[in-house]
């Protein structure tokens, strides 16, 4: 389509005998655009609803899924982050800290204000792992061991680390 800009308001003519020609010839050109698009043209513009599913008569019901209880597990992340995650599902049940630092010379920060955590660790989790903050982990046996050292503070589970 071509716009024509100038100072004048309203269609211009040029505008108004295109629209008029297209209105009056819109059979002509729809036959065309379908039988150039094989028929696909007017299944664009008049679409069919896809057929529903047809019942078969028998009733089927899911029974309710049971609330499991959370089996929780102390896990430390690819970036750093130190929660506490439920094993069935993986999501996180709690945030404990965050290790910090590069190779050697990496640490454990505990989720305060302090360290710059928005929602801190509750006081109960914060007692018994106030001493591991700034200890050192510079590598994987570190990892675990600080993970081990969690969870026996807080009485959860210390899984080893799967392949994933």
């Amino acid at each position: 389509m071509v716009y024509i800009i100038s100072k004048r308001d309203g269609p211009h003519r040029e505008q108004v005998a295109a629209k008029d020609f297209i209105k009056k010839n819109r059979s002509k050109i729809d036959a065309v655009a379908n039988h150039l698009t094989g028929g696909r043209w007017q299944e664009l513009r008049n679409p069919k609803p896809p057929p529903q599913p047809q019942p078969s008569g028998k009733l089927w019901s899911t029974p309710p899924a049971l609330p499991q209880e959370a089996e929780p597990y102390v896990r430390i992340s690819l970036n750093g982050r130190v929660v506490i995650a439920d094993l069935a599902s993986g999501r996180q049940l709690h945030f404990v800290g965050e290790l910090r630092g590069n190779g050697p010379s990496r640490y454990f920060a505990l989720a305060t204000r302090e360290n710059g955590i928005f929602g801190p660790i509750d006081e109960a989790a914060y007692k018994p792992l106030a001493d591991l903050e700034g200890l050192s982990v510079p590598d994987e046996a570190a990892e675990e061991q600080l993970e081990r050292i969690i969870a026996e503070r807080l009485g959860v589970n210390a899984i080893a680390k799967t392949v994933e």
